[in-house]
């Protein structure tokens, strides 16, 4: 394979970053237009270019099962399972798999480089895409940035760096586009390790979802949306705060959302090879898609070090996301008596495990779906894949 000639994109290249979003206001910023493969963002964004059925069969030989319900949810996948490191990395969100896996196919060499995102000096939280050489800067990587984060932007740099080998982290809008240009980097192998994605922000809605939500929004060190129907925000001194889910303002916070991720449908990540998330897993565990062989490989450097069990399903989500639609659509907000209520019975008797990733799935693409169909009607048949509108399709939704 040989590496794309730049000659042909000089017109392109000289354009400053962020000067060009073919996608407008659906741009997910995952940095392709930053670089001079803007002249493939016609075919490879996902936001102007649905291609999520054509990329599986590219990438692991065949799309989707539609008669499978675990497919038309959880994508193409040959395995699932929970796990968690045996020794958690120090500072990890979770214990550290990610990372972990990382550091392990660079040691081996099986990679020579790997796509990911610090932070910069400034800000904990302002993403910094760089292309890891090192176990250190794969270790300085750790822990999720919830804002919209440009890690295409490097693309330039894999290809004058004249690496071969690479291993990329992202989330789903950043793997489709790197799928669709794939065949152009010059890359005799590339490794995608995915995490499931929703609802990022901008760095200004990041700020106002924390100074709306948290009563201590300056020391937030990350947080995440968990099973147990709360929001649980780590802060610098190590305590742990959780707000319900039902107790969030959301008629402050329903505009705080990216509009590209109001208007995404590819939550599991379906075109990496291996995908490490939380949302499928019992509390305390990490859930663990593996999409094909060259997932099943990178799994296997690790599989000593994890404690692994079976995925579980349990409970019944749809009630659930049938009140959370109207709920959403409304900004209604539980006084959080009520809320820290509802999330004590929820916990309890509420959806777990796969039926959790269900729930979260569901009422995600519910809400996508009207937003797509108000906002972007013209958009609606083309850019909603098969298997969302038969997930869609399970709920009443409202008429306008």
């Amino acid at each position: 394979m040989t590496s794309v000639d730049s000659s042909k994109h000089k017109k392109a290249k000289a354009l400053k970053p962020g000067s060009r979003r073919p996608a407008k206001e659906l741009c997910s910023e995952c940095g392709l237009c930053d670089t001079y493969y803007i002249h493939y963002v016609k075919e490879a964004c996902a936001f102007i270019n649905q291609q999520i059925d054509t990329l599986e069969q590219q990438t692991h030989t065949r799309s989707r099962n539609l008669e499978n319900p675990d497919e038309i949810y959880f994508g193409v996948h040959q395995d699932m399972m929970a796990a968690r490191k045996k020794q958690p990395v120090p500072g990890a969100q979770w214990t550290g798999i990610v990372s972990t896996i990382a550091i392990e196919m660079l040691n081996r060499g099986i990679v020579e480089g790997v796509v990911c995102v610090q932070n910069t000096k400034e800000d904990r939280f302002g993403p910094m895409p760089i292309i890891a050489r090192t176990p250190e800067e794969i270790l300085a990587a750790k822990v999720n940035k919830p804002t919209l984060s440009p890690n295409l932007s490097i693309l330039e740099q894999v290809e004058k760096s004249g690496l071969k080998r690479l291993l990329a982290i992202g989330v789903g809008c950043q793997i489709q586009a790197l799928r669709a240009v794939e065949k152009q980097l010059g890359l005799e192998k590339l490794y995608v390790l995915g995490t499931p994605c929703v609802d990022n922000v901008s760095r200004e809605g990041l700020q106002k979802f924390l100074e709306t939500t948290s009563k201590s929004p300056d020391t937030v060190v990350h947080y995440e949306f968990m099973q147990d129907f709360r929001v649980h925000f780590k802060h610098e001194d190590g305590s742990i705060e959780k707000v319900p889910f039902f107790g969030l303002k959301t008629n402050k916070l329903k505009d705080v959302f990216a509009p590209s991720c109001m208007s995404c449908f590819d939550y599991v990540n379906s075109l990496a090879d291996l995908v490490v998330g939380y949302m499928g897993a019992p509390f305390g565990w990490q859930w663990i898609v593996v999409r094909n062989e060259k997932g099943q490989q990178m799994l296997d450097l690790v599989t000593d070090q994890l404690e692994t069990q079976p995925v579980m399903s349990k409970g019944d989500r749809k009630a659930a996301v049938q009140q959370s639609i109207p709920a959403y659509d409304k900004g209604i907000t539980l006084p959080m008596w009520a809320a820290q209520l509802m999330g004590v019975v929820i916990e309890k008797i509420g959806p777990k495990g796969l039926e959790y990733a269900r729930f979260s799935i569901d009422s995600h693409f519910t809400r996508n779906y009207l937003y797509v169909k108000r906002n972007h009607p013209e958009k609606l048949e083309a850019h909603v894949p098969e298997f969302a509108k038969r997930i869609v399709g399970q709920y009443q939704l409202p008429e306008s």
